[in-house]
């Protein structure tokens, strides 16, 4: 069988659509600082305004909605933060002099961390629970939002088992308390429809390389009338929102990556849909003993987690990448630890069958050729995996 090169990653980070690496090559010539009111400056900021515009007609909300930062993790932090705000100026959350977090336990990291972050300094963060397919127990979370919640902080999309939480349900419930609500929709933005009003989501967080576009740079959906509070202060960029000189060519990028969401997100989500199907079924028939995590339905088109018993996730990342396969075990962002993944153990699932979990994530790119390599080279790898194995 002919090696084949097939890149199965894309919730780590996509490739630049051609058109997003066209447009920034060009733009290479508009070198201005945006901030600068010579005609240098003046057509850098249009090429931002214009980007930002693609992003918020993408989902549903104005121009001054959106605010440029560096990162998804960057506007994640940006919204917790305000948590722990004093100023009497800037504050939104500060209520009576308490403050809580309500979120979940599948978040993200950089989510997580922040939380923890902030509980050491006194804010009280309470984690929600899910159940085995990845979904927000509803029950636990109605408990937890009560007055005096300051931020509801729920994931759209699952980053690792795709699961889709029903944010729009989530949002009421946070907002007949008077709690603002936020959603990290990372990995859910250019996959499938969003619209922040219909949602009505006060927070919405994004990034350009989760959607083909740079790395180093994102958005932030604030919702008009609710006061901000900036990560990074300084200058007056992003309306005083987020200070730093713009990332002009990664904005421009983001806009360009939006711009050619919106023609192609659609079809694309249909036939990754039907690679998914194809994939899931072609390894439950070819190899015994694997249990797939996420929800069958309400889940992400292109991602597909599944977990082999006796089989170290590492191990078959490995031996699938010498076959020329690229997958991951998890989280990019975690790939560093040697801890089993938070989510899998969060929807009940053993650490050692979490450790024998692969993430497969597909994109615009991908091809039933390569779908059909992975079936065919996939049952070798684990039965090669589980036979160096003690435990199986």
């Amino acid at each position: 069988m002919k090696k084949q090169k097939v890149y199965l990653d894309h919730n780590a980070t996509t490739p630049l659509h051609p058109q997003v690496k066209k447009a920034m090559q060009k733009a290479m010539e508009s070198f201005g600082n945006p901030s600068s009111l010579h005609v240098f400056g003046r057509e850098a900021a249009s090429l931002v305004e214009q980007a930002r515009e693609n992003v918020a007609s993408f989902i549903g909300a104005k121009a001054e909605e959106i605010v440029f930062a560096g990162s998804g993790s960057e506007a994640n932090n940006t919204v917790l933060n305000m948590v722990a705000c004093s100023s009497k100026h800037c504050c939104p959350f500060k209520k009576d002099g308490k403050t809580r977090i309500v979120t979940t336990q599948i978040e993200h990291p950089c989510v997580l961390e922040s939380s923890k972050c902030l509980k050491d300094r006194g804010v009280d963060v309470i984690f929600i629970g899910v159940d085995d397919q990845g979904k927000v127990k509803m029950d636990e979370l109605s408990h937890a939002i009560v007055p005096g919640v300051s931020i509801v902080s729920v994931m759209m999309a699952n980053n690792e088992i795709g699961t889709i939480q029903d944010v729009r349900t989530i949002s009421q419930m946070a907002h007949k308390v008077g709690a603002f609500f936020h959603t990290d929709a990372v990995q859910a933005v250019g996959k499938i429809p969003i619209d922040v009003k219909d949602l009505n989501v006060d927070f919405l967080t994004l990034s350009a390389h989760k959607i083909y576009g740079p790395k180093g740079i994102a958005a932030l959906y604030s919702k008009k009338g609710i006061p901000f509070c900036p990560f990074i202060r300084g200058g007056h960029q992003e309306r005083g929102r987020r200070a730093g000189t713009e990332n002009t060519l990664g904005i421009i990028g983001l806009g360009i990556a939006i711009e050619m969401r919106a023609q192609e997100m659609i079809p694309e989500a249909k036939r990754l849909r039907e690679f998914k199907n194809i994939l899931r079924d072609g390894i439950r028939q070819k190899i015994p003993d694997v249990r797939f995590n996420g929800h069958p339905e309400d889940s992400l088109a292109g991602t597909l987690n599944v977990s082999f018993r006796g089989a170290e996730g590492e191990a078959v990342l490995l031996y699938l990448d010498m076959e020329g396969i690229a997958v991951s075990t998890g989280s990019a962002c975690a790939s560093g630890s040697l801890d089993p993944s938070h989510v899998l153990l969060a929807t009940g699932i053993s650490a050692e069958l979490a450790h024998g979990s692969v993430r497969i994530s597909m994109g615009r790119e991908t091809r039933i050729s390569e779908i059909k390599y992975v079936l065919d080279v996939m049952p070798n790898v684990i039965d090669k995996v589980r036979k160096m194995s003690t435990v199986y």
